[in-house]
């Protein structure tokens, strides 16, 4: 029996629509929105946790030194330049001494008048401690004849004043000879003061070490206290790092430290804290410590290099750990996508701290054992279904 041709173009349809509508259904369940999710997981471990701090820094000089005057002068000749290479006590700058040469002179002078003033002043002493010494006998000898009734009453009374009027005499002379004295040490005392404030017209090393500034020029007036030269110590160098205030918790002095320089290609260079600097920078949120170098590098980095500083903490005890690329944040909620029996639920974690590898240790809401989601092809929710798959490059089919 035929069937009508209606029928039958009927059945022919059914017969090609069939197939291309299971197709569609399978390529949507499959590969559209409603196909399960390509995901990759992981199996919380305990393990130790060694964090680290990574901060960025820039080379300086852990001593330098800004030499100038320590009165108002002009500057009378520069020695040196950037970049010189100067020893401890080597004259780097001399100061225009103005009219201190004259003073020192004028100061010898008159410590050559204090000391003629002296022996004149010892010479009259002389002389009128004789007159008292000769006024002295001649009244005891008057008092003498007197007693003998040979000389008269006045003529001992004029003696005796005689003697006094030569020991006012004597007193006079010794204190124009102690005048005298006072004047030679006061001049001696301005003499060398002028010539210690002219030796500090010259400008010496303190120590060895390198030129990196020159900021006056001969002819220029600077103040007291104003630099001339500014020089440093190239033996002794260290970082100046910043690391971020949130990840800082455990940065303290002696911990040891990885620091690579630009200059040098990346090399790790070993060193270690030196100190951890109590004011913080406010601003960029960040805490300050002082890095030095194990042994300092060939050739030197130039001053204000920056460099990359990586300090060791101590190892952590064994805790639930994780790769941080497992964290997610849903509804203000930190957490981890876990796998139970197939299915996936939003579990909230409390995070402990992070090594440099990308590792994170939980300190609640997981335990050892435990599945969970490191990394998903599309955004995950409750009702996701997912697909483990091995290879992360699958992740993008």
């Amino acid at each position: 029996m035929k069937l009508p041709s209606v029928q039958r173009r009927s059945l022919m349809l059914l017969a090609v629509a069939f197939p291309i509508v299971a197709l569609f259904g399978y390529v949507v369940l499959r590969s559209g929105p409603l196909a399960p999710v390509s995901v990759r997981t992981a199996v919380v471990e305990n393990r130790s946790i060694s964090p680290a701090l990574f901060g960025i820094g820039t080379v300086e000089a852990r001593f330098s030194y800004k030499i100038g005057p320590t009165i108002a002068a002009r500057v009378g000749s520069v020695h040196v330049d950037v970049g010189d290479t100067v020893s401890a006590g080597q004259p780097l700058a001399e100061m225009d001494p103005v009219d201190i040469n004259d003073r020192i002179a004028s100061l010898d002078a008159a410590i050559s008048r204090a000391e003629a003033s002296i022996k004149a002043a010892e010479a009259q002493v002389e002389d009128a401690l004789a007159r008292k010494e000769y006024a002295d006998l001649q009244a005891a000898r008057y008092d003498t004849l007197w007693k003998s009734q040979t000389v008269s009453k006045a003529a001992v009374e004029t003696r005796k004043q005689d003697s006094q009027v030569a020991l006012a005499a004597l007193s006079a002379a010794q204190s124009n000879l102690a005048v005298a004295e006072q004047d030679l040490r006061r001049n001696r005392a301005d003499r060398d003061g002028l010539v210690k404030q002219r030796d500090t017209l010259i400008l010496l090393a303190p120590v060895d070490g390198v030129v990196v500034a020159r900021n006056a020029e001969s002819g220029t007036t600077v103040v007291a206290g104003q630099a001339v030269i500014e020089m440093i110590d190239p033996k002794n160098l260290w970082i100046n790092a910043r690391f971020d205030q949130i990840a800082a918790k455990g940065l303290r002095k002696a911990l040891p430290a990885q620091i690579a320089l630009r200059s040098h290609g990346g090399t790790a260079i070993v060193g270690q804290v030196s100190r951890v600097e109590v004011l913080a920078d406010p601003v960029t949120e960040e805490n300050l410590a002082k890095v030095e170098f194990g042994t300092l590098p060939d050739p030197l980095p130039p001053i204000g290099e920056l460099a990359e500083v990586t300090i060791a903490l101590p190892a952590l005890p064994s805790s639930p750990a994780i790769p941080n690329a497992a964290l997610q944040n849903v509804d203000g909620r930190t957490g981890v996508w876990r796998i139970d029996d197939g299915d996936i639920q939003f579990a909230p974690v409390q995070v402990g701290v992070a090594d440099l590898d990308g590792t994170v240790q939980i300190t609640g809401g997981l335990q050892a054992g435990d599945v969970i989601v490191v990394h998903s092809a599309s955004r995950l929710t409750g009702t996701s279904r997912i697909r483990i798959v091995d290879k992360p490059a699958e992740l993008l089919k």
